[in-house]
């Protein structure tokens, strides 16, 4: 009677413990954040004194532990196994159950994670049971317990064989859940990656994650006749953007006019907008369309948008609201249907609390707001700017450029840019117009990009640029030559005994260079 009372004492602790389980499995979608409070749980409701689970690598063969009761992280690192290497390589190969009573008299028992050491061996059994997914063993469940008899260790191992099933369909429903998700996902990126292409612009040149979202914004806007602001650094390419609006529109084969605010002095920028009549003023011989005239049924750009005087923002704020304005001299109403696409490196919202710039203005040009990010936020894109470049000015100056050197990409990549793309367009054209050998060097760019203060670097002993340098001609002179040692010496005017020293000397692998066949 007492041996079932003891049965039913034992059961109600394995079903507390399996119900405890089920729950914390539940509680996360992330396995990991469970997998330790799971050994946790076994270890006070088995009396377990160690417990690992153990993982197998597919591509490499390989057994390691992935969540552990009673090791450190040292210890963790150590438990590596091959499959059929020690108790825990045997039972992930075989996918059956092992019981080890006496760890000391088990030869398969490698204590790889040293935990056993200052221990009694002949005090501790071992148990270990596979995870399987289907009939694919995934992993192993174990457990080190104090020397009990054999019934009491065959009760583990049903106990670790249940606890094992509930882990590996847990890892099969999230495995499921994962899968379903990243389809999912992958289909929203297919849809976005379509959008993108069919949507981007195919005037500008980028890829970095800002310029990703510009172009998101330029496809959203350019169907409708949204008024536009476009803000950012000087030499960032708000022209370009304002130009993809409006060819990406229903405007596109209307006119697109363009109007520098800041290079128009005052007195000159109201006829300029909206036009004269004959005699408005001194020199005024003859009427003169405005650019909102001739952009009728089109797009006006208006750039540097900031420099604007304030009567000027009074009378460009009517045409907003209103649609129509009259020539300067003149009494005539003319309506107009034109887009307006405005752009400024000027922060607009300081120059209001200074009282420089109007804020019924700015609210009806910041209708849809595109900021363009500076290029040094864009380091990806540098590259791929630099050799679009480099073909534009090929063409236009009958150059044949056809690479840049590592030296020259070293000073494109860390320089601050605070000219954007403006400022590497002229440094491109330049150092095409230097190049005498096909390539762009280091020595073709300007001199603020070869100061320490420039390229963002440090300063360095001769002997280390000397170096650099001589490294950097061995590397352009083997990618010519497409690996062939030889023919790299002839081109450096040196023996192939020489540059076989320096390819050494710099540790050079040449393979790299050599085409694959």
């Amino acid at each position: 009677m007492q041996h079932n009372g003891l049965d039913d004492r034992r059961k109600v602790k394995e079903l507390t413990l399996l119900f405890e389980i089920s729950r914390m499995l539940d509680r996360s979608l992330d396995l990991r954040e469970v997998l330790n409070p799971v050994l946790e749980a076994m270890a006070q409701h088995m009396s377990m004194q160690r417990g690992t689970l153990t993982l197998l690598d597919w591509r490499t063969g390989e057994i390691f532990i992935d969540a552990a009761y009673g090791l450190s992280t040292d210890q963790k690192k150590l438990g590596r196994y091959m499959l059929g290497e020690g108790v825990t390589g045997r039972v992930v190969q075989t996918g059956e159950p092992m019981i080890v009573p006496r760890i000391s008299d088990e030869p398969l028992f490698l204590n790889r994670t040293g935990t056993r050491n200052n221990l009694s061996k002949n005090d501790i059994s071992f148990i270990c049971v596979p995870i399987k997914m289907g009939n694919e063993v995934i992993g192993a469940l174990s457990a080190d317990r104090l020397l009990t008899d054999t019934d009491k260790l065959e009760e583990d191992v049903r106990l670790l064989s249940i606890i094992s099933s509930m882990i590996s369909q847990a890892v099969r429903l999230r495995q499921e859940a994962y899968n379903e998700n990243k389809q999912l996902r992958e289909e929203n990126a297919r849809l976005q990656e379509e959008l993108r292409e069919r949507f981007r612009p195919t005037n500008i040149i980028g890829n970095a994650n800002g310029m990703q979202q510009v172009y998101d914004l330029i496809a959203q806007v350019s169907p409708s006749s949204t008024t536009v602001l476009i803000q950012g650094e000087s030499g960032t390419g708000k022209e370009l953007v304002a130009h993809a609006i409006h060819y990406n529109s229903e405007r596109a084969t209307k006119p697109f006019v363009k109007v520098n605010c800041a290079a128009l002095p005052e007195m000159v920028i109201e006829s300029e907008l909206f036009g004269h009549e004959r005699g408005a003023f001194t020199g005024a011989i003859n009427q003169r369309k405005g650019r909102f005239e001739l952009a009728n049924n089109g797009t006006i750009f208006l750039d540097e948008i900031g420099d604007l005087s304030p009567t000027t923002q009074i009378k460009l704020l009517r045409v907003l609201q209103e649609k129509e304005f009259e020539r300067v001299g003149g009494s005539v109403t003319i309506k107009t249907n034109v887009r307006i696409v405005a752009a400024t490196n000027r922060d607009l919202e300081k120059l209001m609390k200074e009282e420089k710039f109007r804020h019924d203005l700015y609210y009806r040009l910041n209708v849809f707001p595109i900021h363009l990010p500076p290029l040094r936020e864009r380091k990806t894109d540098i590259l791929l700017l630099a050799d679009y470049f480099v073909e534009k000015y090929n063409q236009a100056h009958n150059k044949s450029v056809r690479r840049i050197a590592k030296s020259a990409i070293d000073m494109l990549i860390p320089y601050h840019w605070p000219g954007n793309v403006r400022e590497l367009e002229n440094c491109i054209e330049r150092a095409v117009l230097l190049s005498a050998d096909h390539v762009i060097h280091g020595h073709h760019l300007p001199p603020s990009l070869q100061t320490a203060e420039g390229s963002g670097t440090e300063l360095t002993s001769l002997q280390n640029t000397l170096n650099s340098a001589e490294r950097d001609l061995l590397l352009d002179a083997l990618k010519t030559a497409k690996g062939n040692k030889s023919k790299a010496a002839r081109l450096l005017g040196m023996t192939e005994r020489v540059i076989g020293l320096r390819i050494n000397k710099y540790e050079i692998d040449v393979q790299q260079f050599k085409p694959d066949y």
